[in-house]
């Protein structure tokens, strides 16, 4: 690969994440909806529209999850692109109930397809630069929705600008976007399905036992099988490309009981699932919670600030990760259990609050904690995987943590269900972190003790009476002996 073949797709990419993120409009969307512009009530919202898109993503997630692999991510961008457009053109022009609804859905393939965007690069660069744009496409989305946050809240607060044109902006930034989109490269390979398609023939993985450099140039064949069927029939080629997909799936079947199968990544991986669903549901309710404790009619609401303020304030404490110095292995699983117990605190606090700044400043400390808690669960889980198993197992995490919050929503949410009022619902989500912080607490805890135990095991001289050193052994028994294996330190 040349040194500047990673550049092109790189910038594309970026100038894609930037105005695909840019979304002036997110910030006040529940007040949009409720305002005059579509007259629709808060009940409405909260439990018969917003849960649509939870219903949507999950249905989308996991087809979208093998077709962006199979389509080799470009496709499956420029599909996410012309969403984009079609939620903004609802959001602008559509009304009624029934056409927000079908506004969640698309955003739900938004949301789904998201997966194409950091999973494009990797077909496209060497693995040595993986890092370095990588931290481009994080930066560069970070930045757009600082600007977005920004942008909105001066155009209201200052400009006093009304929520439609605040949709209007964010039309045109996404059909920047989309437009971009089409002058990404085609990759010539993906992690699953096309990873060696530019090596061999498809369907002849099984049949070559030789390494790839001894590789002949054209299809070897049976002697038999040329005289008696030609190379190229339809039904042939059926067939390999069947056997092929299927002894695919069989691998991300086998990668997913590998991954699974280390303790270590299996409770941070528990954490992930559980966190991120009770994080998806906090942010996608918390503009109902703000409404209801200071209605806009009689306040200048500050909704972007406040994202603005909390992304900034996560991403620094993200950052702050990488300059400590703990043994995560063994503290990391007391750190879960602890800011996720500060999380259930803040989420009480904003629900029994009658300030509106109480609550905000509730949010911002909520988002931060889970933002820096995502980062160091992604670099444990991440430290001793492959780029294929890791992007396996992102994408199972986050289908568990939409299954729960899916259950969540049916229960507690949804006007079919229960249809619980928004501080009912915030209430049940602060026990939720609160129960997460408890399980989390007691592994710690073990985890901790057991360690101990092993250090003092190991520190006593071989020549010490056997019955001294009897109660450290008696502490190894129960050892975690793959979340002690080794003491990563980040």
């Amino acid at each position: 690969m040349q040194s500047s073949s990673w550049k092109f797709p790189t910038v594309i990419l970026c100038v894609y994440g930037f105005f695909s993120t840019m979304r002036p409009s997110e910030p006040f969307l529940t007040p949009y909806l409720t305002g005059p512009d579509k007259n629709l009530t808060i009940e409405e919202v909260t439990n018969n529209i917003f849960p649509v898109w939870t219903y949507a993503y999950l249905a989308i997630l996991f087809p979208v999850f093998l077709a962006t692999d199979y389509l080799r991510y470009k496709p499956v961008i420029i599909l996410q692109g012309l969403s984009f457009i079609v939620v903004w053109v609802m959001l602008l022009f559509a009304q009624g109930v029934l056409a927000m609804q079908f506004m969640e859905f698309f955003f739900g393939m938004v949301t789904a397809t998201e997966v194409a965007y950091f999973s494009y690069i990797y077909s496209v660069v060497s693995i040595d630069r993986y890092q370095k744009v990588t931290s481009y496409c994080r930066s560069i989305q970070l930045v757009a929705f600082t600007v977005g946050s920004v942008l909105s809240q001066l155009l209201v607060s200052l400009g006093g600008l009304s929520y439609f044109y605040l949709n209007v902006i964010t039309l045109a930034s996404v059909s920047v976007a989309f437009i971009s989109s089409f002058f990404l490269p085609m990759p010539k390979k993906s992690m699953f399905f096309h990873r060696r398609v530019s090596e061999i023939p498809a369907g002849e993985e099984d049949a070559q036992p030789c390494p790839p450099h001894v590789l002949p140039k054209g299809p070897v064949k049976n002697s038999h099988e040329s005289a008696s069927m030609p190379a190229d029939t339809p039904n042939s080629s059926t067939k390999k490309e069947d056997a092929r997909f299927l002894k695919i799936l069989v691998q991300l079947w086998f990668d997913f009981i590998t991954c699974y199968s280390t303790k270590r990544v299996l409770y941070w991986s528990l954490w992930w699932a559980l966190a991120t669903c009770g994080y998806n549901q906090v942010v996608n309710y918390i503009q109902v919670l703000w409404t209801h404790v200071e209605p806009s009619l009689n306040f200048t609401e500050y909704n972007g600030g406040v994202e603005a303020v909390s992304t900034l304030l996560g991403a620094a404490t993200s950052f702050a990760v990488g300059y400590t110095n703990i043994e995560w292995a063994v503290w990391g699983e007391l750190a879960l259990g602890t800011f996720s117990a500060l999380d259930a605190g803040c989420l009480y606090l904003m629900t029994f609050t009658s300030s509106i700044w109480v609550c905000y400043v509730g949010y911002v400390v909520f988002k931060s904690l889970y933002m820096l808690l995502i980062t160091i669960a992604t670099f444990q889980i991440a430290a001793n995987l492959s780029m294929e198993r890791y992007a396996l197992l992102f994408g199972v995490n986050n289908f568990v943590a939409l299954a729960l919050q899916t259950i969540l929503t049916i229960t507690v949410v949804d006007a079919s269900g229960l249809g619980l009022s928004i501080v009912t619902q915030f209430l049940i989500y602060g026990s939720y972190f609160a129960v997460i912080a408890i399980i989390f607490l007691i592994r710690g805890t073990y985890t901790v003790i057991t360690e101990r135990c092993k250090h003092k095991n190991h520190v006593q001289p071989e020549t010490n009476d056997q019955h001294q050193s009897g109660g450290a052994s008696k502490c190894l028994e129960h050892d975690d002996s793959v979340i002690l294996h080794k003491n990563t330190k980040l």
